[in-house]
């Protein structure tokens, strides 16, 4: 696992750690957004489901593998910029999730932050993240793959040592 792109993580005095993933995608704003939002997009890199695009809009994936389904409410949106909900079923603490995009030359960097509460593992959900975004450069590039399982064990051992150190 490439130790240089590990996400910059903080523990809050709540316990929380959060977790802030940076990418330089090699696509415009515009594609990368839909890739995000649109409910087409969202099985190639993440669940099959649906965002409504406004702040109190519905957001449901389905994780079928998993038999997880996350059912909560869009709490940020901004168009073509920015989106936020908790990636929680119904119940469970909330954990946001948020992805910005911003031009970065012909291409777009991506921020994912997202916020795990004190005493749930963050190394498994950031190595679950760093999968999804795997994924998610491979849908951007036409050539979709299933859930990398490999990059999240490299990926969760390396955040298990990282979050040890906060």
């Amino acid at each position: 696992m490439d130790q240089s792109n590990l996400a910059e993580l903080t523990r809050g005095p709540d316990g929380a750690v959060v977790a802030r993933l940076t990418r330089r995608l090699e696509h415009p704003p515009e594609v990368v957004w839909l890739t995000l939002t649109d409910a087409a997009k969202l099985p190639g890199w993440l669940a099959p489901g649906r965002i409504e695009a406004a702040i109190g809009g519905a957001v449901r994936l389905d994780f079928a593998d998993s038999g997880t389904v996350i059912e909560s409410r869009v709490t940020g949106f901004e168009p073509g910029r920015l989106v936020e909900y908790s990636w929680s079923k119904p119940g469970e603490p909330l954990r946001p999730v948020r992805f910005e995009i911003a031009p970065e030359d012909a291409a777009t960097r991506l921020t994912l932050t997202v916020t795990m509460p004190a005493g749930e593992d963050p190394g498994r959900a950031c190595a679950g993240w760093e999968a999804h975004l795997a994924m998610l450069q491979a849908a951007l590039a036409n050539a979709p793959v299933p859930f990398p399982f490999e990059t999240f064990k490299a990926a969760r051992e390396a955040y298990r040592a990282k979050v040890a150190t906060l």
